[in-house]
C-alpha cells in the first residue's frame, strides 16, 4: 500500500484568477490590525493553524474490503495585518495517511476497498485579497471558505479532510437594519476529491445571492437565489429559488419551541439539455427542555421526469444521513423523515438521529439510517469526538456501517 510523508510535498493546487463580477462571501469577525505601510502589514500578521486527526471505519454488504482510514489533515495559514482597508490571507492544507492507505480514497486506485473520500494531497485551501475600507461592506476576491444557511445549498464541506472552497469575487453588507445580504459570482468549486481527481474542481459561472432578515422576534427570514452554470457538466446546471424562515420561540421558562421551514424550486439553468421544475421541502420542529432537544421533520427533494432536485455545492454529508447514501439525489427524488434527540452530560454533546429514506415518485422505500454523536470540547482550541451510523437497505444502496474517532486542535 502507498505510504505518505507528513511533510508538505504532493502537487499543490493552482490558482486561477480572472477578473469578475462583484459576489460575496463568509467573512471574519476578526478586528484587523491597521499599519503605517505595506511591509508593516506584511510582517507584522498572524500565522494559524489547524490540526485534525482521524481514523474512519467502513463496512458494506458487498465484495469490497472493510475501509480504515487513518489521516491527518494539517491546515497552516497566514493572515496580513490591514493596510488601508486591505489584508492577504493564505492557506495550506495537507492530508497525511498514518500507515498504510488500506482505503479507496478515490484517486490512490485501491479499488477493491471501500470509499472514504480523503485523498493524501497537498493543495492551496484559500488565497484571498480582503477589502474592508467601505461602511458595513466586506469585500474579498480569490480562492475562499463559503458556507450560507445550514449549507444545504453552498457549504465548505469541512467535516471531509480536504474540504471543499471556492474561487469567486465576494461581498457582505449590513447596511440595512437585522439585514445581511451576501451576493457573488463562484467560477470554481475546489472539490473534496483533490487536484489529482478528474472530477477534483467544477469549473462554472455562478451568481449567487443570500438575503438574510434578523429582525423578528420569531426567527430569521431568508430569500436566496443561485444560479449554477457548469461548464464541463452542463447537465448539473440549476436556477435554484427559495425562502427560508428559522428560528425559536420560548413557551413557558425553560421550554422552548424550534422550528425551520423551507420551500426552493429549481429549474433547468445555462446549457442544461433538460427541462424540468422540481420542489424542495423542509419542515423540522420541536422542544428544548431541561437540557434536551427533541426535533422531528421532513425533508423532500422532488422529481420531475427523472430529473431529481440536486445541490452538488452542499455540505452533503449534513444533509441525508452520515453513511452518505444519497450524495446524488435519486431519479425518483427524496423523502427524509427524520427524529433527534440532543444533550449534553458533563460537558459531552450527544445526540441520536434516526431517518427513514423512501421516493419521492413511485413508492420506493430506499431504507433507513440510525445515527450516534458524542463531541466533548477540551478547550476552544482542542476537541475529540465520536460517531456510529448504520444504514440499512431495502430497495436502495446496501447495508452499511461507518465509524469515526477524531482529534483536533487549532491555534
Amino acid at each position: 500500500m502507498k505510504k505518505r510523508s507528513l511533510l508538505f510535498s504532493s502537487r499543490a493546487r493552482k490558482l486561477s484568477l480572472p477578473v469578475l463580477p462583484l459576489g460575496i462571501l463568509l467573512v471574519s469577525t476578526a478586528t484587523p490590525v491597521a499599519s503605517q505601510s505595506i511591509t508593516d502589514a506584511l510582517t507584522s500578521g498572524t500565522a494559524s493553524a489547524d490540526i485534525r486527526y482521524r481514523y474512519e471505519f467502513v463496512d458494506q454488504d458487498n465484495p469490497l474490503d472493510n475501509a480504515q482510514a487513518s489521516t491527518i489533515r494539517t491546515r497552516l495559514g497566514y493572515r496580513t495585518a490591514q493596510y488601508q482597508g486591505f489584508e492577504l490571507f493564505m492557506e495550506a492544507e495537507n492530508v497525511t495517511a498514518v500507515g498504510d492507505e488500506n482505503y479507496n480514497s478515490t484517486v490512490n486506485g485501491t479499488v477493491d476497498h471501500s470509499v472514504v473520500a480523503d485523498p493524501t494531497e497537498t493543495e492551496v485551501n484559500q488565497a484571498y485579497l480582503r477589502y474592508r475600507g467601505l461602511a458595513d461592506t466586506t469585500l474579498t476576491y480569490g480562492r475562499q471558505r463559503l458556507a450560507l444557511d445550514n449549507h444545504r445549498f453552498i457549504g465548505n464541506v469541512g467535516w471531509r479532510q480536504n474540504e471543499q472552497t471556492f474561487d469567486g469575487f465576494t461581498a457582505i453588507n449590513t447596511s440595512l437594519r437585522d439585514t445581511r445580504i451576501t451576493a457573488g459570482y463562484l467560477y470554481n468549486a475546489n472539490r473534496i476529491f483533490s487536484d489529482a481527481s478528474p472530477v477534483g474542481d467544477f469549473r462554472m459561472r455562478a451568481p449567487v445571492l443570500n438575503v438574510q432578515y434578523e429582525g423578528l422576534a420569531a426567527g430569521t427570514v431568508t430569500g436566496y437565489g443561485y444560479l449554477l452554470d457548469f461548464t464541463d457538466l452542463p447537465s448539473l446546471s440549476t436556477q435554484t429559488l427559495g425562502l427560508r424562515f428559522d428560528g425559536g420561540t420560548a413557551i413557558t421558562e425553560g421550554v422552548k419551541a424550534v422550528y425551520t421551514l423551507e420551500y426552493a424550486r429549481q429549474s433547468d439553468y445555462g446549457d442544461n439539455p433538460q427541462s424540468f421544475d422540481v420542489d424542495y421541502w423542509l419542515l423540522d420542529a420541536g422542544l428544548a427542555a431541561l437540557g434536551v432537544t427533541f426535533k422531528a421533520g421532513v425533508e423532500t427533494l422532488g422529481s420531475d421526469d427523472g430529473n431529481a432536485f440536486q445541490t452538488p455545492l452542499a455540505t452533503l454529508h449534513a444533509m441525508n444521513g452520515w453513511t452518505d447514501q444519497f450524495l446524488v439525489t435519486p431519479v425518483d427524488g427524496l423523502q427524509d423523515i427524520h427524529a433527534s434527540v440532543a444533550t449534553s452530560v458533563n460537558g459531552v454533546k450527544l445526540m441520536v438521529v434516526y431517518r427513514d429514506f423512501s421516493s419521492d415518485r413511485n413508492s420506493v422505500d430506499y431504507g433507513s439510517e440510525l445515527g450516534l454523536r458524542a463531541t466533548y470540547a477540551i478547550d476552544e482550541n482542542r476537541s475529540v469526538g465520536a460517531k456510529f451510523a448504520s444504514f440499512s437497505a431495502d430497495d436502495f444502496g446496501v447495508d452499511t456501517d461507518k465509524a469515526w474517532l477524531w482529534a483536533g486542535v487549532k491555534f
